[in-house]
């Protein structure tokens, strides 16, 4: 009896682990897939950014130099979440435009294996591109914060995987990349573009908080938790969605 409950528990976690090796086998091909053959220039065009604020500081077009509370969004999360809205609306969408998406849903494993494993690609170039964008700002700029590292991350996963919901919903890159983008700008107006700070925004800054309250680690901790729930269950339901094989093949 104990030799073949251990058998079967072997069995298991080479299931597990072969499981494992195939779906990471899977993203250097989505990288392709959703930034082409040099997607490593993913990870280098968002430091246009970085480059466009240094002239601005060269030109004295700014007078003040950048401080720590302005890492978050100002130098790192804004080039970053475009970069993740630019990436997400090609998760799906493009299957449609192209009209692959027939060859899609007849992958072994089911069409969500290939979209999860461009969601993946997508992680790791925002996850590149942000490393190069804290090494250059703690170059030219100021300090960089971990809470900054991943309060930029959080707002730019947030808005990849609501750009792959809009681009399934539109059924279009451009269309899905235009909403989202519209949401964005909806957002920083909302908030005063960074003025004001929202518990439940995902571009919540805790640094930028001029009269920061007792509880500030309490609503960072508020705001980091609910931000990844919503993320997750946006992800959920975006892709039980694109799983509905006859209404996207409409």
């Amino acid at each position: 009896m104990t030799g073949r409950t251990d058998t079967g528990g072997g069995n298991t976690q080479a299931r597990s682990l072969e499981r494992a090796r195939d779906a990471l086998e899977l993203v250097p091909h989505a990288l392709r897939l959703l930034a082409g053959r040099r997607y490593w220039l993913a990870l280098v065009l968002p430091l246009a950014w970085p480059a466009f604020q240094a002239m601005r500081l060269l030109l004295g077009w700014q007078e003040r130099s950048f401080l720590p509370e302005n890492v978050q969004f100002q130098l790192i999360g804004l080039p970053l979440t475009a970069l993740a809205i630019a990436l997400g609306v090609r998760i799906v969408a493009v299957e449609i435009e192209q009209r692959t998406l027939e060859v899609t849903y007849t992958v072994p494993g089911g069409a969500r294996r290939v979209w999860l494993a461009k969601l993946a690609g997508a992680l790791v170039l925002l996850v590149g591109a942000e490393a190069l964008l804290a090494l250059t700002t703690a170059i030219a700029f100021t300090s960089v914060p971990l809470v900054a590292l991943h309060g930029a991350l959080q707002g730019a996963v947030f808005y990849l995987v609501l750009a792959m919901a809009l681009g399934t919903v539109t059924r279009g890159e451009l269309t899905g990349a235009l909403a989202t983008g519209a949401l964005l700008f909806g957002n920083l107006l909302f908030t005063g573009f960074g003025q004001v700070q929202l518990r439940a925004s995902p571009l919540f800054n805790p640094l930028a908080l001029r009269d920061a309250p007792a509880d500030l680690l309490a609503w960072t901790v508020q705001n980091r938790l609910g931000v990844a729930l919503a993320t997750l269950a946006l992800l959920a339901l975006t892709i039980a969605r694109a799983e509905r094989r006859e209404r996207l093949l409409m």
